[in-house]
């Protein structure tokens, strides 16, 4: 498996990584695909304190136990939950992520975290008391690198010319080509990577994403990703399947450092991780898949 450099950091990601949310919380099946993720080379794993209401990182600890030194640890903080009350609430607090950094490291039994990461953001967070209780678990050696989880350009913007952030999360697809506007071309002048989530878009993009169009997806209604799909269709060969392909897409652009597929299944799994080993797209398939899949504008949302 390909390695990158995640940002101007010292972690060296598998370009293929393994979203843990869709794991599920059955504890055997999801600990033996973490176990296959890494026996596979595959060495960054991403969960979030707010999965599972913890249970996610609780199983991510149970399955590195042991293997420590074999994975690069990502999670996220600052949607906080409230004992006897339903849902989360925004906290990006230097006290709050203080306090959940530890709650996280007793889940994840381990004594640091490889990446930090700020689940969200707003303008009208205290940014500066943010990054200051980031600086400060790096500096106690809680954390190695922080970086931040958002598709919010302006807020994006904010985190690159005020912090030490090292990666941006960030949902990216053919479908959703947003980053390729401002976000990517922020990233490679400031040394800072990104983290691709949804890149087969929500399995529209994958062998059975037929059966997944009806509702559309974004602004895309059913008949136009119907249309994207076919024209994709064009692009599979025996050794190379859509997903793959939609994969690879992502993965062409040179900022970013791992993109990290959800698997429910082992199939599925198995299936994401081949996309390592499969034909990079060409320059024209590149072009072609732009020229047929367009970049949509959509209101700032956490």
């Amino acid at each position: 498996m390909k390695r990158s450099k995640l940002g101007s950091s010292d972690l060296l990601v598998s370009e293929i990584g393994l979203g843990c949310m869709s794991l599920g919380t059955e504890e055997v099946s999801a600990i033996r695909l973490i176990h296959e993720a890494l026996e596979r080379d595959v060495n960054f794993l991403d969960t979030a304190d707010l999965y599972d209401d913890g249970r996610n990182e609780a199983i991510v600890g149970k399955a590195i136990k042991g293997r420590r030194h074999d994975v690069i640890l990502a999670t996220k903080v600052g949607n906080r939950r409230t004992p006897g009350q339903e849902g989360t609430t925004w906290d990006p607090s230097k006290k709050y992520i203080i306090s959940a950094v530890k709650e996280s490291l007793t889940r994840l039994r381990t004594d640091y975290i490889d990446l930090y990461q700020l689940h969200g953001g707003t303008l009208e967070d205290p940014m500066d008391e943010t990054i200051e209780a980031f600086e400060m678990l790096k500096q106690e050696g809680l954390i190695r690198h922080y970086g931040i989880s958002s598709i919010r350009q302006n807020v994006v913007r904010e985190y690159v010319s005020r912090s030490n952030i090292v990666s941006v999360m960030s949902q990216y697809s053919i479908l959703d080509r947003r980053p390729e506007e401002e976000i990517l071309p922020t990233l490679a002048a400031n040394d800072i990577s990104m983290i691709v989530r949804g890149p087969v878009a929500k399995g529209i993009l994958s062998a059975r994403g037929d059966q997944k169009t009806d509702n559309g997806y974004l602004e895309h209604k059913a008949a136009e990703l119907q249309k994207i799909r076919a024209e994709l269709q064009t692009l599979v060969h025996e050794n190379r399947s859509m997903a793959q392909i939609a994969i690879r897409y992502v993965l062409s652009d040179p900022s970013v450092a791992v993109t990290i597929p959800g698997a429910s299944s082992l199939d599925q799994l198995l299936h994401n991780i081949a996309a390592g080993d499969v034909t990079p797209l060409t320059e024209e398939e590149i072009a072609i898949i732009r020229d047929f899949s367009k970049a949509y504008h959509y209101a700032d949302h956490r």
